[in-house]
């Protein structure tokens, strides 16, 4: 079974002002569709708080990082940032699928800044923190994620 780490960028969250509703909606949404899931763990935009999580989830083994909020043009927004530094390479295509499909529900996609890239041989994306957008971007690459985890796990037989 693959396994995946949701990890919330919510200052509001964080402090506990807000109710987390994209991190448990994307780790229902990835129960669904047979993912062993962890978190979601809520930390606050702060840069290095984002890269501890994603790195502590990359060396606990899971196949799929994903992380919520943190992705539109604010100051405080610095997922992408935080994300970057960590990445071995990007998969760009994914991304761009992403704000593709968010397009089709509104125009506001286009601000979205997320990425998606591998470090070691885990998967992390960025989606926007938004429910809606949240969950209609992992539906969007969802198709193509058991495909690129085996992949990154050594089995490049194309069928």
């Amino acid at each position: 079974m693959n396994r995946a780490h949701v990890i919330t960028v919510s200052d509001r969250a964080s402090a506990g002002k807000m109710k987390d509703e994209s991190g448990p909606a994307l780790a229902e949404r990835l129960k669904r569709d047979h993912f062993e899931v962890s978190g979601p763990e809520v930390v606050p935009d702060e840069q290095a708080r984002i890269t501890d999580a994603i790195a502590a989830a990359v060396v606990s083994g899971v196949d799929v990082v994903i992380t919520t909020g943190g992705t539109g043009v604010g100051p405080r927004d610095v997922t992408p940032q935080a994300t970057s530094m960590l990445l071995d390479y990007e998969v760009p295509g994914l991304a761009e699928a992403m704000r593709r499909a968010g397009a089709s529900s509104t125009p506001m996609s286009m601000l979205s800044r997320g990425m998606a890239g591998v470090r070691g041989r885990t998967l992390v994306i960025n989606v926007p923190g938004s429910v809606r957008g949240a969950t209609e971007s992992l539906d969007t690459v969802l198709p193509v994620l058991t495909h690129a985890i085996r992949l990154l796990q050594g089995d490049t037989k194309h069928q």
